[in-house]
């Protein structure tokens, strides 16, 4: 049997003519039409139906989600190259040298392989190497870092920090969480899971205060929901739970059972004829069949 990179080296040749041919004068109106700006928005959506067939472990499906997201770099690639930034080849190259690079325990450096005993190692040595690319391209301030420097400097507003390095345009979700972790590097954490639970009574007691006025302090409100939000997400950070894959799996179990008191009650219109004890009894019910 063939290796994957062989089998792979002759259909990826052809995605990227492909594309190239879907872009050329001549080509497909849609896709000629479209920019950076127009194509991010799918590459989020795809991204997104990617975890999705993850979840319901859809391996054919998840074969074809990885394909339309693989046309989302394929995109970039060659608009990219049309103005004359980059194509993909230097993206392919740029990751193979990244990969090397930040593996000296798979790949000798000088001859010798770094000291690399288990994932926590891994990890550590990963972010150190991080660290000296980020200073070696920009004195320790990256593309991203350079970018915000510039729009606080606009608005006279402090210096960049370190967690400027974490994208703001990710899922609030996992920007929370990864914003702690960050914090975490250099001790600002709690130091257990009890303290985040008391957190975690502390913020619900501040929104309810807030809640007494709240037609005068909608904005109170809002932000005290955030610090609420914000604890939760770092309380799963501590027990060692993905937060955006644990939402996504209560979104999925409300969807079930909700989808359950529907059909029992003969569809969604006929849920609005009951009163809210009748509600609970039948959501209580469904919950407890599904156990």
């Amino acid at each position: 049997m063939r290796s994957a990179v062989a089998r792979a080296t002759e259909p990826l040749a052809e995605a990227i003519s492909i594309m190239a041919r879907l872009r050329a004068p001549g080509g497909c109106p849609w896709d000629r039409e479209q920019s950076f700006d127009t194509i991010k928005r799918h590459t989020l959506e795809e991204t997104y139906e990617v975890f999705d067939a993850i979840e319901r472990r859809a391996w054919p499906e998840l074969k074809d989600e990885l394909g339309d997201l693989l046309l989302q770099v394929l995109f970039y690639a060659q608009m990219a190259a049309e103005e004359g930034y980059f194509d993909i080849g230097d993206v392919a190259a740029n990751l193979n040298a990244k990969l090397v690079r930040r593996h000296p325990h798979v790949f000798p450096v000088d001859g010798k392989l770094a000291d690399a005993t288990d994932a926590n190692a891994v990890l550590r040595n990963w972010e150190q190497i991080k660290r000296e690319e980020k200073r070696a391209a920009g004195v320790g301030v990256d593309s991203e870092q350079a970018t915000t420097s510039e729009s606080v400097a606009a608005s006279g507003s402090a210096a960049v920090s370190e967690l400027d390095s974490i994208a703001r345009s990710m899922p609030a979700v996992m920007e929370a969480g990864k914003l702690g972790s960050k914090a975490s590097k250099v001790g600002f954490d709690w130091p257990d899971v009890e303290g985040l639970f008391a957190k975690i009574q502390e913020e619900i007691g501040e929104l309810k205060a807030e809640l007494v006025e709240a037609d005068r302090h909608r904005e109170r409100v809002e932000d005290e929901m955030g610090d609420l939000l914000f604890t939760a997400v770092n309380l799963a950070r501590h027990l060692k739970v993905d937060a955006e894959t644990a939402l996504r799996g209560a979104n999925a179990k409300f969807r079930r059972r909700f989808g359950a008191i529907e059909r029992a009650a003969g569809g969604f219109e006929a849920l609005a004829s009951l009163n809210p004890e009748e509600l609970d009894a039948l959501w209580n019910r469904v919950k407890q069949e599904g156990k």
